[in-house]
């Protein structure tokens, strides 16, 4: 209870305090490239609940037909606007309308597509009992994810390779040690690497 109150607050708040700054990048994402402002990804949820996710648009219109599900930072997709939204992880922030609609948390595992969801083992599945998150332990590790798979021939294949794995791992890690003060510790760790 304590957890979605904080979500509601956190979110709500932060959802008046950015709108500013959210119709600025709305207006550059317009005039960098055609398309529309946000990126409503298929992700799986809390229980295998589908939703689509908040994003602002980092890329040209139709990527996902262009390329695979993962991102290199050198990805010729990415638009200009959208080298500066994912490094400062800008992007994201539109989560906070799923926090508030409550198909996300502030904390949580990073939701998947249902594609990777559909290979997850039996024990995997436990992070699925829970809300996912705009940020956890695994979004600490591996903070800038498109810089690891930068150079690669196949980021999809190098995804399942060299992020998935761990991020698995975190993410359970997560689901068994979670608690208010720990969603906190992550949140203050988030802003500290958004500053690095």
């Amino acid at each position: 209870m304590l957890k979605r109150l904080f979500d509601i607050f956190v979110s709500f708040f932060g959802l008046i305090i950015f709108s500013p700054i959210f119709l600025i990048i709305a207006i550059l994402i317009k005039t960098d490239s055609p398309g529309p402002v946000f990126h409503r990804g298929v992700r799986v949820g809390q229980s295998g609940k589908i939703f689509r996710i908040f994003k602002f648009r980092t890329m040209v219109k139709d990527a996902e037909k262009l390329g695979g599900p993962s991102t290199s930072a050198d990805d010729s997709r990415i638009t200009k606007i959208g080298i500066t939204l994912r490094k400062y992880k800008i992007d994201e922030l539109p989560q906070l309308i799923n926090v508030l609609k409550g198909e996300m948390s502030l904390v949580g595992p990073r939701p998947e597509v249902p594609e990777e969801v559909a290979t997850y083992s039996e024990k995997e599945k436990e992070i699925l009992k829970i809300k996912p998150g705009m940020t956890d332990f695994a979004s600490l590790w591996d903070f800038h994810e498109e810089e690891i798979l930068k150079g690669s021939k196949d980021p999809h294949q190098a995804y399942r390779e060299r992020i998935k794995p761990m991020k698995l791992k975190l993410a359970l890690e997560y689901v068994e040690k979670r608690s208010f003060f720990n969603d906190l510790k992550i949140i203050f760790l988030t802003i500290k690497n958004l500053f690095k």
